[in-house]
């Protein structure tokens, strides 16, 4: 491969360049390396080969193959960090940048409003090996300095929360976490590789389930740990490689293929997305509609200073609660019901009772998950179709 070093590029030309190893047959398109193993040319080499193997050099899947060694650098590339791990799922890099980084004894704080494997992790898990956690209303910065505190290890919150589309400030609890020497791990999904610059802001850590955006096209599932060399090779590598989370070279080649069109669709998603929030603003079957570059979002400042763009998704509330929700989603013609998001196809959610059906009523009202949140996560359809189908439901509500 030619070394463009010397120029830097824009993130969408890195998300289909960086990284890029070409076997000797010369393939355009990145070769699928589907092995579990390599092979040595000696004992010696095998030997040499576990003493210390070097980034092109391999042992087994689990702990890395050149076509997921591909995506890692690309996605870092486009990230803006020095390296990457991809991992199984979104919940395995989250898992592996916690899990391998904490100690009995140690302390975190974290902005309550998660996805709800997130809090089993940060409720359930961590506490059973001994770490300490601290939940917070994430969008108070007089409640991170509160709660932070001279040995606190780490910092953790989706940047965008996970249905309610409330926003951490990632600098301000940056600051504050630093001046402890706690590492900020950032939740990124929301905000996207397209729309976020969250390292250049002060995250160390950045995790995606590249599930979402990534692919983008409901194939595979996948995750990514993105930081320092230091923290992904000596943190969170030896933690994921030996309890099996790696991602599979097969999902890793499907993954640098979404990369390649990502900062398309995902700018298409978005730009209708916000279209769809202004069209639907103001109806009277709808309590509120909830969108980060919505003027009426109690955080749009800060969302337009840390979001390019508003992102693929965003919450329709309805007056009639439940009810009107569930008439609402059996209306929808277009709009699949489903739970994933940053899909091509558009995906209706509803929260309360799927993927935060677990957490207690009065946590999901603290959260802003009432009975009538629909969450909906808008694809590549046309924003006409797409904006007849959700009043057409809304009249059936």
């Amino acid at each position: 491969m030619k070394d463009h070093a010397t120029r830097p590029r824009h993130p969408r030309t890195e998300a289909v360049h960086a990284g890029t190893r070409r076997s000797q047959y010369g393939e355009v398109s990145e070769a699928l390396f589907l092995t579990q193993g390599f092979v040595y040319e000696s004992a010696e080499a095998a030997e040499a080969r576990f003493l210390g193997a070097g980034r092109e050099e391999f042992i087994y899947a689990r702990y890395g193959n050149p076509t997921v060694a591909m995506f890692e650098d690309r996605i870092a590339a486009i990230e803006g960090t020095e390296d990457a791990f991809a991992t199984a799922s979104g919940m395995a890099a989250v898992n592996g940048a916690l899990m391998g980084m904490l100690r009995a004894g140690d302390h975190v704080v974290a902005g309550r409003a998660l996805f709800g494997s997130c809090l089993y992790i940060l409720e359930d898990v961590l506490p059973r090996f001994g770490v300490e956690v601290t939940l917070i209303d994430g969008t108070d910065l007089g409640a991170w300095r509160d709660a932070i505190r001279p040995d606190t290890k780490a910092a953790f919150f989706e940047s965008v929360s996970n249905p309610a589309l409330e926003l951490v400030d990632i600098a301000g609890v940056a600051k504050l976490a630093h001046a402890v020497g706690a590492t900020v791990i950032v939740d990124n999904v929301f905000a996207t590789p397209a729309f976020s610059r969250a390292v250049e802001q002060g995250a160390d850590v950045v995790v995606y389930s590249t599930t979402k955006h990534v692919d983008g096209q409901g194939r595979c599932l996948g995750g990514v740990v993105c930081g320092t060399t230091e923290f992904v090779r000596k943190v969170a590598e030896p933690y994921l490689k030996h309890t099996g989370g790696a991602m599979s070279p097969f999902n890793a080649w499907v993954m640098l293929k979404g990369l390649e069109t990502m900062d398309l669709r995902v700018r298409a998603q978005a730009e209708t997305c916000l279209r769809l929030a202004r069209a639907l603003e103001g109806h009277p079957k709808l309590a509120r509609v909830i969108h980060p570059h919505l003027d009426s979002h109690p955080q749009a400042d800060l969302a337009r200073a840390q979001m390019t763009g508003g992102g693929t998704v965003l919450a329709l509330d309805l007056a009639g609660g439940k009810e009107a929700a569930f008439r609402f989603l059996n209306a929808l013609e277009i709009v699949l019901i489903s739970n994933n998001l940053g899909d091509a196809k558009s995906i209706a959610t509803h929260p309360a009772t799927t993927t935060h059906q677990r957490l207690p009523d009065a946590q999901k009202a603290m959260l802003g998950i009432t009975p009538g949140l629909v969450r909906l996560s808008v694809g590549l359809e046309d924003g006409d179709d797409l904006l007849a189908d959700l009043s057409a439901a809304l009249d059936a509500a």
